[in-house]
């Protein structure tokens, strides 16, 4: 009778396990409601994450086997089973080596061939061959080229074709290619719209690229998603994929609503700000994004491309003092008094912002905060 209770508790407790097991899959779709990275709307976001499902299923069948045996192996050989069979001599199984080897084996072979393929095939700076499987680009079709500049805090994007520009909204034809050029103005950070291809790196100084399609209409997150400052959480955009005339009314918008991004008008908006209104511009100055990537858009300062090429000629000699104020660069934030909130005063020597600049004594007297109205140090851009 206490063994028949015995057997019945361990088979209740077992199932107890097993039920457990079946749920636990389940607490994934716990994660959220909208898993837009699983159900991308873009051909090269569908692509990765068709990428993700492959390596994800190539590696689970080696997990799972290993997960379920591990408990198997447990289960029938513990303590209490003394009905499993113990061979203590035992130390060798070809067959097991055999398996235990060639499978991660092929495993491994497979996810580097699908690497290989991916990487080649998702090459951010490779221009598509389709729209979605089985429709190819035509021959005659256009690219539409997008002009990114990731300020601080907000985006800013050209249209070069168009001769507009706009902040924070981004805008494109459905199933009409888009190649963007990407930069920074400040510190690094990273574009990315979940719904339409992986994240891209921008950087000052340099300009990255992506190829990318948006195939359905709707209204799409686009985010900063490399840690930027303080207003790095604020520095969202919506992307708008456009049918039919949609495009061409929404460019119409801009014109209409927009007015000059001069020079001047960059340098103020390039200044650090949070939540930014959306905003147009109708005309923008020529040569103003290239002028961004060459670290020059201030007025005085020696271009990158100058720069390269008076270093490839063996550089300018003694004669290269008269160019220290043409580079310097990461210290103009500072010379207009626009440090962070969160400034500190190793790096600006300025006492922080967020702080009061004076202090009170014992004696009741007030006194400057050590550093406070010091010159920032140069800093150049090579």
């Amino acid at each position: 009778m206490t063994a028949d209770r015995s057997l019945r508790a361990r088979a209740g407790s077992a199932r107890r396990i097993l039920r457990g097991l079946v749920l636990l899959p389940l607490f994934g779709l716990l994660a959220g409601c909208n898993l837009v990275v699983m159900q991308p709307s873009g051909d090269i976001a569908v692509q990765q994450r068709n990428l993700v499902l492959a390596s994800t299923g190539l590696m689970l069948l080696i997990i799972v086997p290993v997960i379920v045996l591990t408990l198997l192996f447990a289960w029938r050989y513990r303590a209490s089973n003394t009905a499993a069979r113990h061979d203590p001599d035992w130390d060798h199984s070809t067959g097991l080596e055999v398996v235990i080897w060639t499978a991660p084996l092929m495993i491994i072979i497979a996810l580097g061939a699908l690497t290989w393929i991916s990487t080649h095939t998702l090459d951010p700076f490779r221009p598509l061959s389709r729209i979605e499987p089985g429709k190819p680009v035509a021959a005659d079709v256009k690219p539409l080229e997008v002009q990114v500049v990731a300020l601080d805090w907000k985006w800013l994007f050209f249209y070069p074709e168009y001769n507009v520009a706009t902040v924070n909204e981004l805008a494109a034809p459905v199933n009409r290619p888009i190649q963007f050029k990407i930069t920074a103005s400040s510190v690094m950070n990273a574009f990315y719209v979940p719904a339409l291809a992986g994240m891209i790196y921008a950087m000052p100084g340099m300009q990255t690229q992506l190829h990318a399609v948006i195939n359905k209409a709707g209204e799409y997150e686009g985010l900063s998603s490399h840690y930027s400052g303080s207003g790095f959480s604020r520095m969202t955009f919506k992307f708008h994929g456009l049918e039919g005339d949609g495009f061409d009314q929404w460019i119409a918008k801009v014109k209409q609503q927009g007015s000059e991004l001069s020079r001047d008008a960059y340098l103020e908006l390039e200044r650090p700000s949070e939540r930014v209104p959306v905003t147009y511009y109708s005309t923008f100055a020529d040569g103003l994004f290239s002028k961004i990537v060459g670290m020059c858009a201030v007025p005085g300062k020696m271009c990158m491309g100058e720069m390269m090429a008076i270093d490839a000629k063996g550089g300018a000699g003694k004669e290269s003092r008269e160019n220290v104020e043409r580079l310097q660069y990461d210290n103009r934030h500072t010379q207009r008094g626009d440090e962070a909130p969160g400034a500190t005063t190793p790096a600006s020597h300025r006492a922080p912002k967020s702080e009061s600049p004076k202090t009170g004594s014992p004696d009741g007297k007030t006194h400057e905060k050590s550093g406070e109205g010091q010159p920032a140090p140069d800093q150049t851009n090579n």
